[in-house]
């Protein structure tokens, strides 16, 4: 069977895209030394991404509208180079903040218009399927952005690691331009206008406010672990180096494993339960890492990563299934909500970890879980698809 290139194609989209994004993450206890600044203060660059993202998404999906998906994804991937060449050089945390800020800009219109070209270009059935390899696409290069930057910052420093992501980036940009085709199925929006008058009627769906509310709870809860797991085990009587930190990303990598059978377990158990039981073994995991052996630290970052990848295959494969005009903007409005969420995933944890440490961060995860689950409970009734 001949492999769709249109499939390798968005998982290098959601690859690009995530290897930018969690870049730094596993260098924050290195950064915070360099600069002398404390875990909430160097946290700020991760905030000023997903702020960023969430600032421009819906207005991306709008322009995706009216302009059309190839066109939108191909020059984000390209110019998403610059950011992370200038944030090598940044000589200041200001610096490094800003020039942040200005990749977040440019990441919506490589994963918020790829979603949407996947419910353009796929039958309704097939969508949570390819949904799923977008995901996998995207846990590899958030991996990667993990793992890459931790090896190479003992080697090379961290200058060095970002301007590696930077040439990584460059050539996913080139591959991700020869195999994506343009796309087939877009019904061009009339104008922005227009686009954002279908924002708004996305707005008054309850289906899709509810997989906005969900998609913000799913990028708290991973920032919030991610982020702050690093400080944990970077301190006594862990004392992880940045290579330590990059390599307990592997756990990462589970996502890419079973995002694919979403569509497989949505079809067979329904969207309300298996999205419960996902949530359910989210809950279990994040208890987990409250214990101090390294082994069971690094099985509930497996759960984490396992669920938090499955619950977000689920959402966006729900809002492209649910918006059935102008899903550009669906997407948008999603990954506005989902970046929201991120960047209070950076921030709130980390007065909880300044005020009582790893326990109080963990505690207002499982909080944001039960806050899904009472959503998900109540709105997705009914739903199968």
């Amino acid at each position: 069977m001949l492999i769709d290139p249109r499939k390798i194609a968005v998982a290098i989209a959601g690859f690009c895209a995530f290897l930018n994004l969690y870049s730094p993450q596993a260098l924050l206890p290195a950064l915070a030394r360099e600069f002398g600044v404390g875990a909430a203060e160097i946290s700020a660059i991760m905030t000023a991404s997903t702020l960023a993202i969430a600032l421009t998404a819906p207005f991306t999906g709008a322009i995706a509208d009216v302009l059309g998906r190839k066109r939108v994804i191909t020059a984000a991937t390209f110019a998403v180079v610059l950011p992370m060449a200038g944030a090598a050089l940044a000589q200041d945390v200001t610096a490094l903040i800003a020039w942040r800020f200005l990749q977040g800009l440019l990441l919506p219109p490589i994963f918020a218009v790829a979603v949407a070209y996947i419910g353009d270009e796929w039958p309704p059935a097939q969508v949570a399927g390819v949904a799923g390899i977008y995901i996998t696409g995207s846990s590899i290069g958030g991996f990667c952005g993990r793992f890459v930057p931790g090896l190479l910052g003992d080697l090379v420093g961290w200058r060095g690691a970002f301007l590696a992501l930077a040439g990584l980036s460059l050539l996913s940009a080139i591959v991700l331009a020869l195999l994506l085709p343009r796309e087939k199925n877009f019904v061009r929006s009339e104008g922005l206008a227009a686009s954002a008058r279908q924002m708004l009627r996305h707005l008054k769906n309850p289906q899709l406010l509810a997989t906005y509310a969900i998609g913000f709870g799913v990028l708290f809860n991973f920032i919030a672990v991610f982020t702050y797991v690093s400080f944990h085990l970077a301190a006594p009587p862990y004392n992880f180096s940045s290579t330590l930190l990059g390599t307990v990303f592997m756990t990462y990598l589970v996502g890419a494993i079973v995002s694919p059978m979403t569509g497989w377990a949505i079809a067979r158990l329904g969207r309300r339960p298996f999205i419960l039981a996902v949530i359910a073994a989210w809950v279990a995991g994040a208890l987990l890492m409250l214990a101090a052996p390294i082994a069971a630290i690094i099985a509930g970052l497996v759960l984490c990563a396992a669920c938090g990848m499955l619950a977000q295959t689920i959402s966006t494969g729900y809002v492209t299934a649910t918006a059935k005009a102008g899903r550009s903007s669906a997407v948008g409005l999603y990954v506005t909500s989902f970046y929201i969420g991120g960047s209070m995933g950076a921030f709130l944890p980390g007065l909880a970890w300044n005020s009582a440490g790893w326990p109080a961060a963990v505690a207002m995860v499982v909080a944001m879980l039960a806050v899904m689950a009472l959503i998900a409970a109540l709105a997705y009734r009914g739903t199968t698809v």
